[in-house]
């Protein structure tokens, strides 16, 4: 591929609404272009990593036993109201009718529409196990699209199905994902922690994510260096400590003006963090209004409060107003005295004598709350954030929370899916029994994003060989003075073509500077330059872009590599 010919464009200056280092490489370097929040296009570059991303993720799901196949975008609405996830999932499921005002959805993922196929095709214990999966583009309409292709609304997700006859086959199946997973990221280039995490909208009964720390990321990571412990702090156990036996005291009301906050009021009381009861309140999907007390000195976990409350459609933060019309005072509430509420109590604030809560008046609190002997929860369960240092629940030495992007999920369905849809088979003994289903994702882009966050410096991307756009990058320099230098360039690119070795070809008359600067930017693996000064030292100068390791190999030496095999030996 000639440069002159590609159809791209590099940004001098770095795009300002762009923080993370592959959203500002990616648009710079010409591999893509946003069309609208969330929806970019991928140019000619962008396509061909992604492309040998998803080649790397084929052959491994192959290698376990995969069938390719492919499966539509646009769905019957019919069928997610069959599964009862067009009732449980809010608006980032987006809903449309068609010209014959038959409602229909645009697919986040395919786990009706593969219990609907096995309903169809699947009718004896004999036609499993087995593992389908196709390349699809999805569509999420998420509220805050961020991070170029981190977190966008359009994208292309692989997504296998493991189907299984019972539980034991489920867990081989969702090993072998496990397994395949740690290999695709290996190869591309990306340190990914498998940690526990929350199954969501999927359902069922256990889920992995698979995680690549960085600064920018989203989800928090509970980690232990001691025992190897990782789960996303939505699930993370949270190892506490066994407060100090008290006396239930006798409630007393104590002004404490503009103590709006754990912290003032903390600092008002002349009492640490940990002698306080924080309130938190929620509004549910379905309209339940949702107090959750917690311990001051820890933060509420919204997953862990959704799941006890079962709030599927998910939770937003209670108004002014709605408090107030509970009988509770924002700044100064609690559920004393409150009505039309569920209440949802941290297991520590049980086991925590005499604290001081909200008196639900304006400027007071309470001393001496006491739980249940004040006011009964509707709820008691752990819905505490991890923090860093607690204890592992695992082996107790100290944890540590980082910030992660998830790079893919594996998910044990079980048989909800095909449960809802009947989809059974024939047994041995003569009985129906339903389909076991596993599902497992991985996001192309979201995987391009991150390579590009782990392989980068200041001048640019440094594509990992397994996934570059073109393994070289030829770059000729003062081939309008000499002909030598046109002549070499011109020959070793046929050759790599003939080779079936596509590499990119600089034969732009622009400055050294540039060429160079757009090598480096683009990043291909090696950089071959052809010169007057290479040609006299005998032969091209090879750079490898990821150390800036250079050496000057015979011209013969050169067509040999392009030839046979990247990478290159450096002599």
């Amino acid at each position: 591929m000639r440069l002159s010919e590609l159809f791209f464009s590099t940004l001098r200056d770095d795009p300002g609404e762009a923080e993370m280092p592959s959203h500002r490489l990616l648009l710079r370097a010409g591999y893509l272009r946003q069309l609208g929040s969330g929806i970019y296009s991928l140019l000619p570059l962008g396509k061909r990593v992604s492309d040998r991303v998803e080649q790397v993720v084929r052959e491994e799901i192959n290698a376990i036993g995969g069938q390719e196949m492919e499966m539509p975008v646009v769905h019957p609405a019919e069928v997610w109201k069959e599964s009862g996830r067009y009732f449980k999932i809010g608006p980032e499921l987006v809903r449309f009718k068609d010209r014959g005002e038959r409602d229909m959805v645009l697919a986040m993922t395919h786990e009706e529409v593969v219990a609907l196929l096995l309903r169809d095709i699947v009718q004896s214990y004999r036609q499993l196990p087995m593992i389908v999966y196709h390349f699809q583009t999805k569509f999420r309409d998420e509220p805050r699209s961020r991070g170029g292709l981190i977190r966008v609304r359009e994208f292309v997700m692989k997504d296998s199905y493991s189907c299984d006859l019972d539980d034991a086959g489920l867990d081989v199946n969702y090993k072998k994902h496990y397994v395949a997973y740690e290999k695709i990221f290996k190869r591309l280039g990306l340190d990914a922690i498998a940690v526990g995490a929350d199954v969501g909208i999927m359902g069922g009964t256990g889920a992995h994510e698979f995680m690549v720390v960085n600064d920018f990321g989203e989800d928090t990571l509970v980690l232990c260096d001691s025992c190897g412990y990782a789960d996303n702090q939505q699930i993370a156990i949270v190892g506490k400590p066994e407060p100090a036996a008290e006396d239930a005291l006798p409630m007393e009301d104590v002004e404490t003006p503009g103590a709006t906050t754990i912290d003032a009021l903390a600092t008002f009381m002349g009492i640490p963090k940990s002698k306080t009861a924080k309130a938190a309140f929620f509004m549910t999907g379905d309209d339940r209004f949702v107090v959750a007390i917690v311990r001051g000195d820890y933060d509420v976990n919204e997953t862990k409060l959704v799941n006890t409350v079962k709030a599927r459609r998910g939770l937003r933060p209670a108004t002014v107003e709605e408090i107030k019309a509970r009988g509770m005072e924002a700044g100064y509430g609690s559920p004393i005295g409150a009505r039309d509420s569920v209440v949802v109590v941290d297991e520590l604030v049980m086991r925590s004598p005499n604290l001081v809560a909200g008196a639900n008046r304006l400027g007071w609190h309470v001393k001496n709350v006491n739980v249940p002997r004040d006011y009964t929860p509707d709820h008691v369960a752990e819905i505490t954030n991890a923090r860093e240092g607690d204890p592992c629940p695992t082996c107790g030495a100290p944890i540590k929370l980082r910030q992660g992007i998830e790079v893919g999920n594996i998910f044990k369905l079980g048989t909800d899916f095909t449960n809802a849809f009947g989809s059974m088979y024939l047994g041995e003994d003569g009985e129906r029994h339903p389909i076991v289903m596993g599902s497992y994702g991985i996001g192309l882009g979201r995987n391009v994003a991150c390579i590009v966050e782990a392989h980068h410096d200041e001048k640019g991307i440094a594509w990992p060989d397994e996934v570059a756009p073109f393994a070289a990058h030829l770059v000729t320099i003062g081939a309008a003075r000499d002909p030598k230098v046109l002549e070499t360039a011109e020959r070793l690119h046929r050759l790599a073509a003939d080779a079936g070795r596509d590499i990119l070809y600089d034969d732009r008359d622009e400055s050294p500077g540039v060429k160079f600067t757009d090598a480096e930017l683009l990043g291909m693996p090696w950089i071959l330059t052809v010169s007057p000064r290479s040609l006299a030292a005998g032969g091209i100068e090879l750079t490898r872009r990821a150390t800036g390791e250079r050496s000057t190999q015979p011209i013969e030496a050169v067509e040999g590599y392009l030839r046979s095999v990247f990478p290159i030996p450096i002599a």
